[in-house]
């Protein structure tokens, strides 16, 4: 009869590397989302209203010090006043094709 050590650690490269694919995966995932949604926001919101929308959210990432405000707000903000910029829109691109091919 086979016994199986349930305690048993594992190889000690092992949990880092899965770490690490996690955070990798994660990492695509998010970047992937990020530009449906401004692609989406492109589409459908006038470009008076992503400005708008952009300014606010990077004035108000400002304090995301504050319990309800977060500096979450500012990097969305920035992507969104990119689709109408076009210096900061090329920035945004080649940032998103680099994470985008990382492994």
């Amino acid at each position: 009869m086979k016994t199986e050590d349930a305690g048993a650690t594992p190889e000690p490269g092992t949990a880092v590397k899965t770490s690490q694919q996690a955070r990798g995966r994660n990492r695509r995932l998010l970047v992937a989302n990020a530009y449906l949604m401004l692609s989406r926001g492109k589409r459908y919101l006038p470009p008076v209203l992503r400005a708008i929308l952009g300014l606010l959210l990077v004035g108000l990432g400002m304090l995301g010090f504050l319990p309800v405000l977060g500096f979450w707000m500012i990097p969305l903000g920035l992507a969104l006043l990119a689709t109408d910029i076009p210096p900061l829109g090329r920035w945004l691109r080649r940032r998103l094709h680099r994470y985008r091919r990382r492994p």
